[in-house]
């Protein structure tokens, strides 16, 4: 677009020139001093733009020149010409609408004193109560916004909103109840999507109840993300038993699987989960060792799961085997025995028995290294041994008991 008006063309040309020798010292600096930088950038530059464009969307809505472009509203003109999204867009016009109404919040904004989180909760409480209530105490509400993050400012803004109308503070509580919702998506590429919504309250349960198993171990490499998926189905596996300790019975996933992929021969089909989805022939031999329930076919079902020899580790066993090992034996590992599988170290598949001296405890994903990652396990008296595929010498680790 073309930028007629003299004074905005020489503004626009001075802003490129000072975003670029910002973006040149982002480059250039390190550490104490790029933190000071980022700062910078918000308070200097992007906050105090944001009030501009708060402004400008706020008159640009009045004048009602988006129509000139064909939009039907300055919402659908700021998705189309600013490229924002319907929800950022939204909430940048009823941001523009509210500040015209609290001029305290406005002069904060525009002097880089609020950042844009801020702002938004501060719009979201006046439309909910009412401009009139927020100003009231607007200067309290500041003060508060000042010293805290928008995480912080939100639960005092919800407070605000509770003295002032605890009817309609009330109500939003039930419309956000009634909105939540969990989607299990289909098996694509090796993955299932997760999508959902929860209640503040859901949403703290579940937080509450997965913390616990967030936390990183010694020489944990996972990321947060990654660490959050182990927790959320830790804590389904583990309430899946019927007793409080890991002795009880394991989580009974259901994999058909052929006898040919539980001996992981060439050609074989992949193991079937019976709730959707295909799993390599090493997986179904890791969930062999201490949870699934793999329903065979092919030699009279593996004769009669090896002539009925118990597969899944009785409680006896298992407490057994966490007496003796404690956590996961992988040298320099140490996650809880709650979180490990009971390993056959020669494998149940290949004829090994479900007895103590035929056990490890591995974690899961030590216990996936072993079965999808090649990996071998193996005690030699006091120590555990373990050795990456093609058995490197160099590579070879060990925890001494």
């Amino acid at each position: 677009m073309e930028l007629r008006n003299s004074r905005v063309r020489a503004a626009a040309l001075q802003l490129e020139a000072a975003v670029r020798c910002i973006a040149a010292c982002v480059q250039e600096a390190e550490g104490p001093r790029l933190g000071e930088l980022l700062i910078l950038i918000r308070e200097a530059g992007v906050d105090p733009l944001e009030a501009a464009f708060a402004t400008g969307v706020r008159r640009f809505d009045r004048s009602g020149e988006y129509a000139a472009d064909g939009a039907l509203s300055v919402t659908a003109w700021l998705k189309w010409k600013c490229k924002l999204s319907g929800g950022a867009a939204a909430e940048r016009v009823e941001i523009g609408r509210q500040l015209e109404r609290l001029p305290k919040t406005e002069e904060a904004f525009a002097r880089g004193d609020l950042g844009y989180q801020h702002v938004a909760v501060i719009a979201r409480t006046a439309e909910n109560v009412g401009t009139a209530a927020v100003r009231t105490e607007e200067r309290i509400l500041l003060k508060a916004a000042l010293t805290m993050d928008p995480g912080q400012f939100t639960t005092v803004a919800k407070n605000f909103e509770h003295r002032v109308d605890a009817a309609g503070a009330l109500a939003e509580a039930n419309r956000a109840y009634q909105r939540r919702y969990l989607h299990i998506g289909e098996p694509q590429d090796g993955v299932i999507r997760l999508d959902g919504l929860l209640d503040a309250e859901g949403g703290a349960t579940v937080r509450t109840a997965l913390a616990e198993l967030m936390k990183p171990v010694k020489n944990d490499d996972r990321s947060y993300g990654q660490r959050g998926a182990d927790a959320l189905v830790e804590l389904c596996r583990q309430r899946s038993g019927s007793t409080g300790d890991s002795s009880g019975p394991r989580p009974q996933l259901i994999i058909r699987a052929s006898l040919d992929t539980l001996a992981g021969i060439s050609g074989a089909p992949a193991g079937e989960l019976e709730a959707g989805g295909t799993v390599p022939a090493e997986t179904v031999q890791r969930y062999a060792c201490d949870t699934a329930l793999i329903r065979m076919t092919g030699r009279t079902e593996l004769e009669h799961e090896r002539n009925q020899a118990s597969r899944t580790i009785p409680a006896s066993t298992r407490r057994a085997l966490e007496a003796r090992d404690r956590r996961c034996v992988w040298p320099g590992c140490g996650r809880p025995a709650v979180w490990c599988d009971g390993h056959h170290l020669v494998w149940w598949t290949k004829g090994g028995k479900t007895a103590l001296t035929n056990l490890a405890l591995l974690c899961r994903p030590h216990h996936r290294l072993v079965h999808e990652g090649g990996w071998s396990v193996e005690r030699r008296k006091e120590h555990w041994l373990v050795q990456p595929p093609g058995k490197i010498p160099v590579r070879v680790l060990a925890r001494r008991e």
